[in-house]
Parts: C-alpha cells; sequence; structure tokens
C-alpha cells in the first residue's frame, strides 16, 4: 500500500494522533478508540488527512472518515449503502444513496465484533471494485 498524504510535513497518522489528543475528552478516547478497530479489522488500512483536518481510513478508496463535533463522533463510510449491517449501527446520513454514517454520542459503546465486520466489507468492496475487469478471449 502507499503512503499516507502528509499535512504539514506530518504523517497522517501523527495528525491523527494529534487530533485525538487535541480533544482530550471523550470524543478524543471515542475516536481513538474506533481507529484501533478499524486497524484491527483491516491491518492495511491507510490513515489520511483530508479536507482540512479530517481522519480517513482507506484501503483501495475510501473506507470511512472519523469527524468529531460538540456532541458526537461521526463515522461516515464512503459506500455503507452497499454494506450490508444486521447490527443495525448506521444511525445517521440513511437517507442517501451511497453513504451511510455512526454517530456515537457521549457515553455510547458500538457492538466492536460488528464495527469491524463493516471494515472489513467495505474494504472488501473497494477491492472489489478496484481490480480493472478481465476482457473474455474471442
Amino acid at each position: 500500500m502507499k503512503k499516507s498524504d502528509t499535512s504539514q510535513g506530518l504523517p497522517a497518522s501523527e495528525l491523527i494522533s494529534q487530533r485525538i489528543a487535541e480533544l482530550g475528552d471523550w470524543r478524543g478516547e471515542t475516536l481513538g478508540r474506533m481507529r484501533k478497530l478499524v486497524k484491527e479489522a483491516a491491518p492495511d488500512v491507510v490513515e489520511e488527512w483530508k479536507w482540512m483536518g479530517t481522519p480517513v481510513w482507506s484501503y483501495d478508496g475510501i473506507i470511512c472518515t472519523g469527524e468529531s463535533y460538540k456532541d458526537k463522533v461521526k463515522l461516515t463510510f464512503a459506500k455503507g449503502a452497499s454494506l450490508k449491517d444486521p447490527a443495525g449501527l448506521f444511525n445517521s446520513s440513511l437517507d442517501g444513496n451511497v453513504r451511510r454514517a455512526i454517530d456515537i454520542l457521549e457515553g455510547e459503546e458500538v457492538d466492536e465484533s460488528a464495527f469491524k465486520t463493516l471494515i472489513r466489507q467495505a474494504a472488501a468492496l473497494n477491492s472489489s471494485r478496484s481490480k480493472p475487469a478481465k476482457k473474455a478471449k474471442s
């Protein structure tokens, strides 16, 4: 996998670590916990820093972003509408045709196993779409 993009001369992984530390409250703890789960589920994930300060996890394309707001941490899956979510983790951005998100409020816990399954599905979906189609022999 290619190295992640850098900003301000620092690797994306360091910028994400800084963001988590800067938050310094439940949002930082939550974002850090979810980051750890992403890396466990997809060890070859690439961390990126996009859109002037948004942590992004990619594998042959964007898997999800990790945004922090005053009242929530939002994990937006770029192709979430194409993923199976039997545990019902997606609770935001449900009206769109492509994206889906998980809003995590203070004190809420996310089913770690179900979350990792979503990450693995998203990585597999990206990989399946990134390979060129084989031409049939005539």
